[in-house]
């Protein structure tokens, strides 16, 4: 895992997933209020098989969710990164930010200045064209950092998540959109 990549900034690190980071994110993912916009809480077995996933992820395309760890400070705080959406969507194929934090670290700006650095490698280092966003139209917090990232939304790019079933309350998503150029040209 050492040959992944790590991304630096003023007050975190981002770094490739350490065994030890199971059980704060076990943690994360059973907390209802950390999950309020995911479908529910998971069990320590679900969030051991997510952690698996994002390594898997991250062995095959060299990025993902990266592990957060605040210089000096909590060594996993919970995860900021780029993943390849895994469902059929009228935007797809395409790359997504996503974020996930304890919520005693909400409100810190610490998503927002992982998800530059993430940006930032997604563009300069992967080479991508284009990072796509998504979430529930409730999920403010989210909406408003991907408005502040520079990234667009438009109405005829709302969808309904595939792995929801129909009568989900949290099928009907969102999408923001950010391009390349849009991110270097930012002021």
């Amino acid at each position: 895992m050492d040959r992944l990549p790590t991304l630096d900034t003023p007050r975190l690190l981002l770094r490739p997933w350490r065994d030890a980071d199971r059980i704060p994110f076990a943690e994360q993912s059973g907390d209802p209020k950390v999950m309020s916009f995911f479908p529910g809480p998971m069990t320590p077995v679900e969030s051991d098989a997510l952690a698996d996933a994002i390594q898997a992820h991250f062995t095959e395309h060299g990025y993902g969710w990266w592990a957060v760890e605040v210089k000096g400070g909590d060594p996993f705080v919970g995860y900021v990164g780029i993943q390849h959406c895994d469902f059929a969507a009228p935007f797809a194929p395409a790359v997504a930010i996503g974020w996930r934090l304890a919520a005693e670290h909400w409100q810190e700006g610490y998503a927002h200045e992982a998800a530059e650095a993430v940006l930032d490698f997604a563009f300069d280092r992967a080479g991508l064209e284009e990072i796509v966003a998504f979430t529930v139209p409730a999920n403010l917090a989210s909406l408003g950092l991907m408005e502040r990232l520079g990234m667009t939304y438009d109405a005829r790019d709302d969808f309904q998540h595939p792995h929801l079933p129909p009568e989900h309350r949290l099928r009907h998503h969102l999408l923001y959109r950010l391009s390349r150029a849009a991110w270097q040209a930012r002021g």
